[in-house]
């Protein structure tokens, strides 16, 4: 397993290379850059400070040279500051890092608590009203865009009964209900029909019909061994939306004035501010790895007869 995880880890190298290269050249022909995007707003400013501007921060250099400055760097541990802000990108980023940890830990653990428990319902009770209700409440769920039901719960819980702040007030759990509910919805909407779908495949499998035969209690049948079994599927599902979270839900945090990741990086795409741009890149494909690893080691500690890619 040891020697397994070490592969996973080291297979990210190509990958980030791979990746920020894309990014970097993707923005580089984008036809602007920070310094054009910072004095555009600033009426007539002469071309000898902007070409000043751009020598100072090394955008007068081939893109190439630019890169590879960059690349160097971020093996060294630098990853440069701010073409808008001036500041160190590292410590810029690891600030908001705290406001989407909270984030996509509350937005987890309302999905687990309201798509587990419903979509099990959902498996049971099939083709019965609770069913039919339940079904349509999730299509209806996975229909509606994020931007429209953070609107909807902006003009009912903030507007309306002035429960919650309109937008963020800071990191705390009031400001962050709103957009834990957003994600929430979307997210439980969805997984509550898979975990109804494994659930069913699961019940009509042969040991649970043995299982009653033998007057086991259903209920200790669900959670023991249908649960259990269908936990690889949960995982799967979880692991995407983990590694969506903690790339920053762009959309929502913006909406809500959420300073965490997400909305950096809106910033920094709009100013143009490509080392920021790349901090950001550098740090979804980091997550990405990690959690489809820690995923891939889930999987092996529920089932051991699923094997690693050592063979072990």
């Amino acid at each position: 397993m040891k020697k397994y995880v070490i592969h996973r880890l080291l297979q990210l190298i190509p990958v980030l290379i791979g990746i920020t290269f894309l990014t970097f050249l993707m923005m580089h022909f984008a036809g602007s850059d920070a310094i054009t995007e910072m004095y555009a707003d600033k009426g007539a400013v002469s071309q000898e400070i902007i070409d000043a501007k751009k020598a100072e921060l090394g955008l007068d250099k081939p893109f190439i040279v630019q890169y590879l400055s960059w690349l160097g760097g971020l093996f060294t541990g630098d990853m440069g500051v701010s073409y808008v802000s001036g500041k160190d990108i590292f410590e810029t980023f690891i600030s908001k890092l705290p406001a989407t940890l909270l984030l996509t830990l509350l937005s987890i653990v309302a999905t687990i608590i309201i798509s587990i428990p419903l979509g099990i319902l959902m498996a049971v009770k099939q083709n019965k009203v609770t069913d039919y209700i339940l079904r349509f409440c999730s299509f209806i769920g996975n229909s509606l865009p994020n931007f429209f039901v953070a609107l909807v719960l902006m003009e009912i819980l903030a507007i309306k009964l002035h429960w919650l702040p309109v937008v963020s007030t800071g990191i705390s759990l009031k400001s962050a209900i709103m957009p834990t509910l957003t994600l929430a919805i979307a997210m439980s909407a969805k997984y509550m029909r898979q975990v109804r779908a494994v659930v069913l495949e699961e019940l009509s499998k042969d040991y649970v019909v043995g299982a009653r035969a033998r007057g086991i209690r259903e209920n200790v049948t669900l959670v023991k061994s249908v649960l259990r079994s269908s936990m690889i599927t949960i995982i799967t599902l979880l692991a995407i939306s983990i590694g969506s979270l903690l790339g920053g839900t762009a959309i929502i945090e913006t909406i809500f004035m959420w300073d965490g990741v997400g909305k950096l990086a809106v910033d920094a795409i709009t100013m143009r501010d490509y080392p920021m741009i790349e901090a950001y890149v550098v740090w979804l494909a980091i997550i990405y790895v990690v959690v489809n690893l820690i995923a891939d080691l889930l999987y092996h500690a529920l089932d051991p007869r699923i094997r690693l890619g050592d063979g072990k």
